[in-house]
């Protein structure tokens, strides 16, 4: 009966182990995800793909010759059924193994070292006639301020096709440590309060590229989600000048005056207008709200479905600590406030 029992659970314990394994290698076969680092979709993405490709051929290498050698060794000195015991002769080392095992890792890391240091080299290269666009994170949005176009914006960034986007890195003092990265388009970089990183980014096709933030930030780090469009030239001229019409706001409209009396102009800017936002809890500058695709750091479609909740109760659909100023305060709105504001931020154009 212990016998049985003991083979029972010897299965099990094998069926889990097959099941463990069998599901690692099926997620391993996943391709053309969203923020696939394996697909990239720039000159500086393909770097770090192809060392890492390079690294990834030199450990399977490594890894096959290693668990083959434990393999013969199994089995050429394994004790033999019905053979009695014999002595084994005890050693103290080996010198010339212990040699070899010593020098070879070292010459593996130091080949490794050459294409590493050129990888990083090549993508610290100071872009030239690039677009420039400061980066500023906050708990738990991001910031866009392109340089020398005058456009402000939150979350989704706009660039065009084959031009390289030299992005100045930053967050505020009294914020904390955010990562940019967009996996297909180049290595990720830390904003930190108070100082200023570089990071050059740039897209080979027309797209959708996803990203999020890679530094532990607090309460909503998953939350902080970030999108680059990737336009044609012409196509991005387009989206520029759109964002340089004035903000599309009646300044006498029950939407406006519902939007100044409850204070969101103390955090919200848009341009042309009283609201200049900022502030102890800024958040993002909403002049042309209506073309973002989404909201809440990237989080949610910019449906009215979607605002009438976050306008009802913002905490309940994104983690934040409004009391610490880190995020929006439920502003206690009834649902014709709710409606009204919904209609405002849907006619900002």
């Amino acid at each position: 009966m212990k016998n049985a029992v003991t083979s029972h659970r010897q299965r099990r314990l094998r069926a889990g182990v097959f099941v463990a394994i069998l599901t690692l290698v099926l997620a391993a076969c996943g391709t053309g995800g969203a923020q696939d680092g394996l697909s990239p979709a720039s000159e500086r993405a393909s770097n770090i793909d192809g060392l890492f490709r390079l690294t990834l051929i030199i450990a399977i290498v490594v890894f096959v010759l290693v668990q083959a050698a434990i393999i013969y060794t199994s089995f050429k000195f394994r004790r033999k059924k019905g053979e009695e015991p014999r002595p084994v002769k005890q050693i103290h080392g080996n010198t010339k193994l212990e040699i070899a095992w010593t020098i070879a890792p070292a010459i593996i890391l130091a080949g490794l070292a050459v294409p590493t240091v050129q990888t990083i080299f090549e993508n610290a290269e100071e872009p030239v006639d690039a677009l420039e666009i400061t980066v500023t994170g906050h708990q738990w949005w991001w910031e866009y301020e392109y340089t020398d176009l005058g456009v402000v914006t939150a979350n989704e960034m706009h660039i065009p096709v084959g031009q390289d986007i030299a992005l100045t890195l930053t967050a505020d003092a009294g914020d904390v440590i955010h990562s940019f990265w967009v996996p297909r388009l180049s290595g990720k970089r830390d904003l930190v309060p108070g100082h200023e990183n570089t990071l050059t980014i740039s897209a080979d096709e027309v797209g959708l590229f996803l990203g999020q933030c890679a530094e532990f930030c607090g309460l909503s780090h998953a939350n902080m989600r970030l999108r680059v469009y990737a336009h044609e030239p012409a196509d991005f001229d387009a989206w520029v000048e759109s964002q340089l019409a004035p903000a599309t706001v009646v300044e006498d409209s029950e939407g406006w005056e519902l939007f100044v009396n409850k204070g969101c102009t103390a955090c919200h800017a848009i341009d042309g207008t009283e609201a200049e936002g900022g502030g102890l809890n800024p958040g993002p500058n909403l002049t042309h709200f209506a073309q973002r695709d989404t909201f809440a750091g990237a989080l949610y479609d910019s449906t009215e479905e979607n605002l009438s909740a976050w306008l009802a109760n913002p905490s309940e659909l994104k983690s934040m600590r409004p009391d610490l100023n880190r995020g929006m305060p439920n502003l206690g709105l009834s649902d014709d406030e709710i409606a009204t504001l919904v209609a405002f931020l849907q006619g900002l154009s």
